[in-house]
Parts: C-alpha cells; structure tokens; sequence
C-alpha cells in the first residue's frame, strides 16, 4: 500500500471559493492568562482587562477580553481550520468590525466565516475574497462581526 501524502496548508486558489461557502470552526476557551498576555504584547493594560479589583466595579462585574483579543483569536481559528488553505498572499481590508457582547475569561468562542463577495481585481494573478466573520460564545451569541478582504492567489491561465 502507498501511503497518502498530507500537505499543510493544502494547495488552494481564488477560484476554489464560491459564494455562500463557510465554515464553522472548532471552539477556544478564553483564559485568564490571555488577557495578560495580549496586555503585555500589545502594551495595552487598560484595567478592565488586566486589574480584577478595577473591572468588578465596571458594567460587566469582572475582566473582560480586549476587543482585539478576540478579533485575532477569530482570524486565527479559521486560518487553523483550513478553510483557506494556502490561498491568501495579503490582507486588503478589515471592514465593519463590532464587538456586541463582552468576551469573559470561561467563554469559549467561535467562528463562522463566510464568503460573501468575490471580486475579479485587475491583476490576473490575484482576486479579493470577501469573508463575512460572525464570532459566538459557547451560547451561541454573537459577540463580534466584521468582513475581512484579501487577495487570494489565481491559477496560472494557459495561454
């Protein structure tokens, strides 16, 4: 018996794409240990992130994920799921972004992403995928949205 070759990320072009296609990724947990990592990355220790004291006396009654935090957990999930395969060379445009509900330390989130728009772009060698973003927690809430424009790779045209 010949054994399968697996290749990650798989071979995937612009034209592999079709408008309604999505998918729905695997779930994350957001830990605690998130928040203050995102903190010290990006520099951003706002204290309804990273002060428990502080953010018991907010709206939200705890510590809530950065906005940002949760957008990148978002991205990441459907680059991990494969849906894209190796298609993408660049991002053109994060479009409508909104955070509609607080992401807790607890809360496990994900995403359904789909292709909302695909446009023939001027260079031949590209095209601009559209992909609306829909981010839910573990009750099946919507807690951020947005679309999410790149250039995916084209197969070379036989002349």
């Amino acid at each position: 018996m010949t054994p399968r070759t697996w290749g990650d990320p798989q071979d995937k072009f612009y034209e592999d794409f079709a408008l309604g296609e999505a998918v729905v990724t695997r779930g994350r947990t957001i830990e605690p240990a998130d928040l203050t990592a995102f903190a010290g990355l990006t520099g951003d220790h706002y204290p309804l992130h990273t002060d428990e004291e502080y953010a018991k006396r907010t709206r939200f009654g705890t510590r809530i994920a950065h906005g940002p935090l949760t957008f990148s957990i978002a991205v990441g999930l459907v680059g991990m799921s494969g849906f894209y395969g190796n298609a993408i060379v660049a991002l053109v445009e994060i479009a409508s972004l909104r955070a509609l509900k607080p992401v807790l330390p607890g809360d496990t989130v994900h995403v359904r992403a789909e292709v909302l728009e695909l446009r023939e772009g001027t260079n031949p060698k590209y095209g601009e995928l559209h992909v609306g973003y829909s981010v839910r927690n573990q009750r099946d809430e919507e807690v951020m949205a947005f679309r999410q424009a790149m250039l995916a790779r084209r197969r070379a045209r036989e002349e």
